[in-house]
């Protein structure tokens, strides 16, 4: 059956798709908005939101067999907990296969928001350094955009969704359009002016965070919960729900289709353009081919290759926009590293306020502004926060029965807690492909994917471990204790790469404005995209991407040339 066509299809209504939807709307566009999962109503549909450990089934702690049975890997995700599993996947019914000697995490949520719902909300700029790094030290390719290509649209989008935050002055970590921060609290400060002072060029600064400080664009300012991965019906942090959704729907061009799987995608030869999206039902199993002038991709990085890998035809074999080769190559994902704690003494009379949406920052300092001063390549930066120590402080504890309700009836010691977040090189032999024996209930290839970090990517690891207790340290802390694992890739759910922009058509997938460079009326502006994987978290970016490439797309559309 082939449906009405539409000025555009986005494929996805998560953080990028959300702003597609959004910029094209808002330019004219009749746009059909398609998520393979359930439609989520912002404020109707977070039933755990407010809710107290005592009132869920398993106070909290979740079915930890059926976790185990169905969730083995989205319980690796931050925010996965009893008030938040609706958001996350059952593995079972969406499998996927690992490379043998691989691992790799892949956190997925299906509904409307996807994973915008339970995002940590970290949202920092790229900058030149960022965008120049791959050709300076030769790993990747070079990207075929710089900062001033997308400053603009940081700006834009930023006075759209509300970040708080503050202006440093810091060259690798452009300062933005903010709205203010959330104060640090007592030992936070204390660590900072030590850190800064016994360590010169070291920063430590408040998080800049997708999180309201203020009335916003017609959201409410955050009032402490605390859950913020169950939604928040104030909309006082960015998602599809609060932000882009209204505003695609206030057009009233905006049609959105759920439960819908895109199988693909498909591609006129004598035109040279995408003409319409291949769907599946995925209740009833009904199909439907429904066309459109521009297609945009927002599937998430993998559903995204997924749906171009399974676009094959006779002008593209290997997959849709896929002449060079470069689809479903060089997935990257941020490392997520070592994670060092260390305990204070003093500070007692000083009590946390509130649960604070947001934490302490400390950029990348190394490798910076052509020197090396690490026996690895690229850099790493910290995300962190200063807390009291809770209740669950006595599985340490060696008293026991009154002793220790007495005890934990107190509040307990300042701690600081970071957690290291590197630039992994771009590594080109880390691949999704098309499983070619196991399919999905819908008779789609389940993807198969190979990642692994290299030794750049172990010593960068064990330098985050060593200089995150030397800071610590050096601020006092009585006792620190370290976590030196390294997490599989996936698991910072920064998933990257695979349809990587380029200047050459040859190597890359896309052109500086996220349009594939076989396919005019294509777009991608996903994770997929990226060309590296700065530690820096990429989600602003993306959203930047995707209104400078809608902007792009619909001047095309109106000059004809699409």
């Amino acid at each position: 059956m082939t449906s009405s066509t539409f000025d555009a299809i986005v494929v996805g209504s998560g953080i990028s798709g959300g702003w597609a939807a959004k910029e094209l709307t808002e330019r004219g566009a009749r746009v059909l908005l398609i998520d393979r999962g359930r439609m989520v109503r912002h404020g109707e549909d977070y039933p755990g939101e407010h809710k107290a450990p005592w009132e869920f089934p398993f106070r909290g702690f979740g079915d930890r067999l059926l976790y185990e049975r169905d969730y083995a890997v989205q319980r690796r995700g931050r925010g996965f907990e009893e008030g938040s599993v609706q958001f996350f996947v059952n593995d079972r019914e969406h499998p996927y296969q690992v490379e043998p000697g691989t691992d790799f995490s892949w956190l997925r949520g299906y509904q409307v928001g996807g994973r915008s719902l339970v995002w940590g909300r970290a949202s920092f700029r790229l900058s030149d350094f960022n965008f120049g790094e791959n050709k300076r030290d030769g790993h990747g390719i070079d990207w075929p955009i710089r900062y001033a290509d997308v400053a603009p649209w940081y700006d834009h989008v930023e006075r759209f969704i509300g970040v708080s935050g503050a202006r440093e002055g810091i060259d690798e970590l452009p300062d933005g359009e903010f709205l203010p921060p959330f104060a640090m609290n007592c030992i936070e400060e204390h660590a900072k002016k030590a850190i800064e002072s016994r360590f010169p060029g070291r920063r430590m600064i408040n998080e800049r965070t997708a999180v309201l400080s203020r009335d916003h664009n017609g959201r409410s300012a955050c009032h402490l919960c605390g859950p913020c991965h169950r939604g928040c019906s104030t909309g006082s942090y960015f998602s599809t729900q609060s932000s882009t959704l209204p505003a695609a729907q206030a057009t009233g061009r905006l049609t959105i289709m759920t439960d819908t799987i895109v199988a693909g995608v498909d591609y006129d030869p004598q035109s040279k353009r995408v003409t319409a999206v291949r769907t599946i039902n995925s209740k009833t199993g009904a199909r439907e081919t429904i066309g459109a002038r521009l297609i945009f991709l927002n599937a998430s990085t993998l559903g995204t290759i997924h749906i171009l890998l399974n676009s094959r035809s006779e002008s593209f074999p290997d997959g849709l926009a896929n002449r060079s080769g470069a689809v479903g190559r060089g997935i990257m994902d941020t490392l997520k590293g070592p994670m060092i704690t260390g305990t204070f003494a003093g500070f007692d009379q000083f009590q946390p306020v509130g649960n604070r949406p947001t934490g302490i920052y400390i950029p990348r300092f190394r490798n910076l502004a052509g020197r090396r001063d690490a026996d690895f390549l690229r850099g790493y930066g910290y995300q962190g926060s200063g807390s009291r120590a809770l209740w669950t402080r006595g599985v340490e504890s060696k008293a026991i029965g009154p002793a220790l309700k007495a005890e934990l009836h107190k509040p307990g010691p300042w701690t600081i807690m970071l957690g290291g977040m590197g630039e992994p090189l771009p590594n080109f032999d880390n691949v999704v492909r098309l499983d070619p024996a196991r399919t999905d209930k819908w008779g789609l290839p389940q993807l198969l994917v190979s990642h692994r970090w290299t030794a750049n990517e172990e010593r960068m690891a064990q330098d985050m471990a060593d200089q995150g207790e030397a800071m610590l340290r050096a601020a006092g802390a009585v006792k620190v204790a370290t976590i030196r694992e390294i997490k599989p890739g996936g698991e910072t759910n920064h998933e990257m790469g695979g349809a990587r922009m380029g200047h050459d058509p040859r190597e890359s997938v896309l052109n500086g404005f996220n349009q594939a460079h076989d396919i005019p009326n294509l777009y991608v502006t996903d994770g997929s995209c990226m060309t590296s994987s700065p530690c820096q978290n990429p989600s602003l970016t993306y959203m930047a991407l995707t209104a400078r490439a809608a902007d792009h797309a619909m001047t095309r559309l109106g000059q004809g040339a699409l």
